[in-house]
């Protein structure tokens, strides 16, 4: 009984702690106000970097998109690079270069790890621009995005700026499910970047200095993990420049992309997102990243033990339901940006499955390898 009791009490201070951690988020992502870009036309010369792999069915799209901002020609760089593609990627960019768009093939005769990363920097060392902007070879986005980040760049002179990320066109049950999962994502990066805290962002839509990034080193230190290309430059640029670092608050800097089809996709994704924490310098993110995992984990404990004893079935309502509220008020004002409020009526359900898929991920994403654009990575 003794242990039960440890338990019991681990429990309720990982449910409080969860509670003021996810009600932080709620004020950083307050404290974010909504950007209204000025009426001045930009001038900062943009390089805006792809690195494609495999991506024959989306690209063409995506090239359209890019191709239609309302941004100067003149000042936009438009860098694709073909990750090793085994379909018509290469051939579709190919068929754009008199519209300017500029293919890179990258050619690694050797087995690298990250090839995202090598793709990236390769770019960035043949790029003219001094705003740097990624964004995924599946991505849409509307003609004001591109001047929307410049705007935005040239009044706040931040070294990084992180953009918001959303799915669209979800077609069923399990793409709303991840699609409402995604913005709690992407609203916790805002949130900590809003706090002054930045933890977190999405390489589909990330911009920054090409001199910021080469006075930290580029990808070096991190370049030998598959994944991180976003997260731990952040983590770099932020340590280097005091957390210089912006969240663009605007509809028209949303890019668009899908949520994963099967659920084998989904979870390849996730431990390759999760696998970018064993290498986290902030200790306390890795600190509160185990104590939510083990919040959930004690809810999952509290059921089975409530099966034999009341007390503990009891606990883990009190649990759910203090995470179901708190989250609900978190994803109030995120899903209200991105006019998807009615996902909300999942998260009852989303709740209980989310429990499993944190234990699960927490273990799986740092152990092991995972499959990423058909390799076998760590």
């Amino acid at each position: 009984m003794e242990v039960f009791s440890v338990v019991s009490f681990i429990a309720c201070f990982l449910t409080i702690l969860y509670v003021v951690v996810v009600l932080a988020f709620v004020r950083g992502w307050y404290r974010l106000s909504n950007f209204i870009p000025g009426l001045k036309e930009g001038r900062t010369a943009v390089s805006i970097i792809v690195a494609a792999r495999n991506e024959e069915n989306n690209i063409s799209k995506t090239l359209d998109d890019l191709l239609a901002q309302n941004y100067d020609k003149r000042l936009t760089e438009i860098i694709f690079i073909d990750d090793h593609s085994t379909d018509g990627t290469a051939e579709i960019i190919r068929s754009y270069s008199e519209l300017g768009v500029k293919l890179i093939v990258l050619n690694e005769d050797k087995a690298l790890n990250s090839y995202k990363k090598k793709a990236i920097q390769t770019a960035i060392g043949q790029a003219n621009g001094k705003l740097i902007i990624t964004t995924d070879a599946d991505c849409r986005m509307g003609p004001r995005w591109l001047q929307t980040i410049v705007s935005f760049y040239e009044e706040k002179q931040y070294k990084m700026i992180s953009s918001p990320v959303t799915f669209f066109e979800e077609k069923n049950f399990f793409e709303k499910a991840q699609s409402l999962e995604f913005l709690y994502l992407i609203g916790l990066g805002a949130s900590t970047i809003g706090n002054k805290m930045p933890s977190t962002c999405n390489g589909a839509n990330l911009a920054y200095e090409k001199e910021a990034f080469y006075e930290v080193g580029g990808f070096k230190g991190i370049d030998d993990l598959a994944s991180g290309d976003d997260e731990l430059l952040l983590h770099k640029i932020a340590a280097r420049f005091e957390n210089n670092i912006g969240f663009l608050k605007n509809e028209d800097a949303i890019v668009f992309t899908h949520a994963k089809s099967t659920l084998k996709e989904f979870i390849q994704q996730r431990k390759r997102w999760a696998s970018k924490s064993t290498r986290y310098k902030n200790k306390s993110i890795i600190v509160l990243g185990v104590c939510i995992w083990a919040f959930n984990l004690t809810i999952l404990i509290n059921i089975g033990a409530g099966l034999f004893i009341g007390f503990y079935l009891r606990l883990a309502l009190v649990q759910l339901l203090a995470k179901m509220f708190i989250e609900f008020i978190f994803l109030q004002g995120i899903t209200g940006f991105a006019r998807k409020k009615k996902l909300l009526i999942l998260l009852p359900v989303l709740n209980i499955l989310h429990i499993i898929y944190i234990i699960y991920i927490g273990i799986a994403g740092n152990s092991g390898k995972y499959n990423w654009k058909d390799r076998m990575v760590k």
